[in-house]
């Protein structure tokens, strides 16, 4: 199965299907990488021998930084996305909306930071358990000028709450992973060292239960229809993309080290400084 992909290592494992992103420097969730995810969302769908879908980074440091930012400047590299795609989603959304309904359970083993497109796919996962000490989530869009515009205002907001999605989202700040669970952004804070045996055992235990058992679930708790959401976001989102000043503050981001990793360490901090805030004040 790993043939087939350039951006995930997967492996099955009584069924249990192990996913282990790998797209160096950083992880972008960049052309490559959202054609593998869609890629394997959609054949796993239909598969009865997989029941759990675990995901995890092979970077210590990053899930998924964000989105690739510099797809602005090569925006039919996103029309082969377009082709397909759902209505009323644009093509970051429909992964968020792909993963949101798939059949199996989903969970999210994060060690690492999630920012922007990155903390979209964490929120539309079923379930996240973070690294204490390691992960980090975060809208961070507004710093470019823009908002979310991949389900992360609508995924974020039925999980934590307006104000405290409004918060997220227009602080643009890193939560860190006791902050995250406290919010109910993740399942469940766990020390760093627990992580990997924490989701092993949920996994397994999810995988073993009796035939009809995770479909039943899964049926009894839908996800929210966030049809109306999803348009209002693009919206938005198209608003604020087609300004200059964000066009300006995403090429320089990365003219100053965004998707390297000393620069996204503090992609936060690099973003501010860019656009003239003053993070002492």
């Amino acid at each position: 199965m790993n043939d087939a992909y350039t951006t995930l290592r997967v492996s099955r494992e009584a069924g249990i299907a192990r996913v282990t992103i790998d797209n160096p420097p950083v992880n972008v969730l960049d052309v490559a990488l959202m054609g593998d995810l869609r890629h394997l969302l959609t054949a796993l769908r239909d598969d009865d021998s997989v029941r759990v879908i675990v995901f995890d980074s092979a970077d210590p440091e990053f899930f998924i930084a964000h989105v690739d930012m510099s797809l602005g400047d090569t925006p039919d590299a996103l029309d082969k996305f377009a082709q397909d795609l759902p209505d009323g989603v644009n093509v970051f959304q429909a992964l968020g909306e792909l993963l949101r309904h798939q059949p199996q359970v989903t969970v999210i083993k994060l060690a690492g930071m999630a920012r922007g497109g990155g903390a979209e796919f964490v929120a539309a996962a079923d379930m996240t358990f973070a690294a204490i000490g390691r992960a980090g989530i975060g809208q961070i869009e507004a710093l470019m000028g823009i908002v979310p515009g991949g389900g992360g205002t609508q995924y974020l907001a039925t999980r934590v709450g307006r104000n405290r999605a409004l918060e997220a989202v227009l602080s643009a700040d890193l939560y860190d992973a006791e902050t995250a669970e406290r919010y109910g952004w993740v399942n469940r804070a766990v020390p760093a060292d627990e992580l990997d045996a924490v989701v092993d055992r949920l996994a397994r235990d999810i995988a073993a239960l009796p035939e009809g058992v995770i479909a039943a679930a899964k049926r009894a708790i839908l996800p929210e229809n966030l049809a109306e959401g999803l348009l209002r976001e693009n919206d938005a989102w198209m608003g604020q993309i087609i300004r200059p000043a964000a066009t300006e503050l995403i090429r320089d981001g990365l003219a100053h080290g965004a998707q390297t990793p000393d620069g996204e360490r503090d992609l936060e901090g690099l973003l501010r400084r860019l656009a003239g805030q003053d993070l002492e004040g």
